[in-house]
């Protein structure tokens, strides 16, 4: 699949924006969740929460989801491929990896953010700081591979690699059967 460069920079551009949206975002949380975690004063705790919930459904959520999208879309239109290098498919399954485990941990939140509004002390709530941590490695990791793109291809790109110089040598008779 291919798309005029034009096209291509605006998908590059999209899911640049998108990601790091994602990554900021996550930041962010992890600052409302030392917040609630740590905070001494009642009303602030809550508010943590409140806000937390908030966040992970508004900015959070959408953000993943749609910088999943486009970056399968910006890596089926351009020479990378979605399977055929090794740092692709590494961020890809990272990615992953990372959106299902935010979307089963939205529950928790709602949850923690439903505690600390029915009048008992949110102060003595757990948090979620192991994952906001977590999820904030497995993005900076992500962020590293998109820069640095480690040589390797997997099988199926060495097979592409090879099918296309193979028929860039052939006469164009030969090429277009």
């Amino acid at each position: 699949m291919s798309m005029p460069p034009r096209w291509r920079k605006f998908v590059l551009t999209a899911h640049v924006t998108t990601s790091i949206g994602w990554l900021g975002s996550v930041v962010a949380y992890l600052a409302l969740d030392v917040a609630a975690t740590a905070g001494r004063d009642v009303r602030t705790v809550r508010a943590a929460y409140l806000t937390m919930e908030l966040t992970v459904d508004y900015v959070i959520v959408p953000l993943a989801l749609a910088s999943v999208l486009i970056g399968i879309t910006n890596a089926l239109v351009t020479p990378w491929g979605l399977f055929r290098h090794y740092w692709v498919l590494a961020k890809l399954l990272l990615t992953l990896v990372v959106t299902t485990v935010l979307l089963l941990e939205t529950q928790t939140i709602s949850y923690l953010a439903g505690a600390a509004v029915s009048g008992g002390d949110p102060r003595e709530l757990p948090g979620s700081l192991g994952h906001s941590i977590g999820g904030l490695v497995v993005l900076l990791l992500a962020t590293v591979l998109s820069v640095y793109k480690p040589r390797g291809m997997t099988r199926y790109g060495w097979r592409k690699q090879r099918r296309k110089r193979k028929t860039e040598h052939l006469p164009i008779s030969e090429a277009s059967t």
